[in-house]
């Protein structure tokens, strides 16, 4: 890896002249600066962006803190917020806390000494002490808390759309499945079903999950046919729950959307490519991403923030685990 003693030596000048470059410091000859230029190029030579943020007292980081990088959802809002500030010249440093708040507090601390001027957080833990009092701006993403400002999908309206499709569907005993019940996205998804079903002539049962993670979304559509084997319609609470309902639907032999009709949460690219493809709620990922990196990139700039609360629509994506509606 270069060095910038190795772009002094190829560029036949001082290393304070590199760093001049560099920094944007001092006055440097137009000839002098192209072949330092054309030096760090032919060198693939990146400078340290700590180093630099250090040294100017201006840094061009910016911390984004996942729950779990294995769910497909987390990255469609990486790639958003990614987009968005890359384009202004900013860098990300990423942390995947696997919804656990030690890890979590972990990589605050990490993004702290690495001088980071902002934090994007999809934390499970909005209203954890660490995020009180910061000395830098964040923003929650696909998360709410009293805070600080966010940027959400409107999951309770999503929960309604489901339940009202799966009861166009003429589904007549649904299991509803609950999120994680310290996540308020979690509870209005929930929340919003349960205000549709329990205001019709509708059988259903409710079922708990402590998290969104794979594991446990086997486990629990395993012991949702044991439970409610009458069941005909599922609403999930994640696309990964709704995927290990179709696994095991499937291995029973049950029908699907014949005998057995699903839907999911988040429309997480897989979604479309499982067989039977997945009907879901979309929430619009990449979208929110980008627009949580606008909102924090404003705060940056200590501008008046209008709407500190962004909340972004949701759709039905109708596919094949659901029959026509009737």
């Amino acid at each position: 890896m270069a060095t910038i003693k190795d772009v002094a030596l190829a560029a036949k000048v001082s290393v304070a002249t590199v760093s001049r470059v560099l920094n944007e410091t001092g006055y440097v000859h137009e000839d002098t600066r192209a072949r330092v230029l054309k030096a760090m190029e032919e060198l693939n030579y990146h400078p340290n962006e700590v180093a630099r943020s250090l040294y100017k007292r201006e840094s061009r980081l910016i911390g984004l803190l996942l729950p779990d990088i294995t769910n497909p959802f987390f990255p469609q809002l990486a790639r958003g917020v990614e987009d968005e500030i890359h384009r202004l010249g900013f860098r990300l440093i990423f942390g995947n806390s696997d919804e656990n708040l030690e890890k979590e507090l972990d990589y605050m601390q990490t993004f702290k000494q690495n001088h980071v001027v902002g934090v994007i957080s999809a934390t499970n833990y909005p209203d954890a002490p660490n995020y009180q009092d910061l000395s830098m701006p964040i923003v929650f993403l696909d998360r709410t808390g009293e805070n600080a400002p966010a940027v959400f999908a409107d999951s309770r309206e999503g929960g309604r759309i489901a339940a009202a499709e799966m009861i166009k569907r003429n589904a007549k005993r649904i299991t509803l499945i609950k999120g994680p019940a310290h996540l308020q996205t979690a509870r209005d998804r929930f929340n919003g079903a349960l205000d549709v079903l329990s205001g019709a002539d509708i059988d259903f049962h409710v079922m708990k999950t402590e998290t969104f993670s794979f594991p446990e979304a086997q486990k629990r559509a395993a012991e949702l046919f044991g439970t409610y084997p009458e069941t005909d319609g599922v609403i999930a609470s994640n696309d990964i729950v709704a995927t290990a309902v179709l696994h095991e639907a499937l291995k029973r032999k049950i029908k699907v959307p014949d005998e057995l009709q699903i839907i999911g949460f988040d429309d997480i690219p897989q979604s479309e490519l499982l067989f039977p493809s997945l009907s879901t709620i979309r929430q619009p990922a990449y979208e929110m991403g980008k627009e949580a990196a606008k909102l924090l990139l404003r705060l940056m700039k200590n501008e008046y923030i209008e709407q500190s609360a962004v909340q972004m629509p949701v759709a039905f994506i109708e596919r094949q685990t659901t029959r026509k509606a009737e």
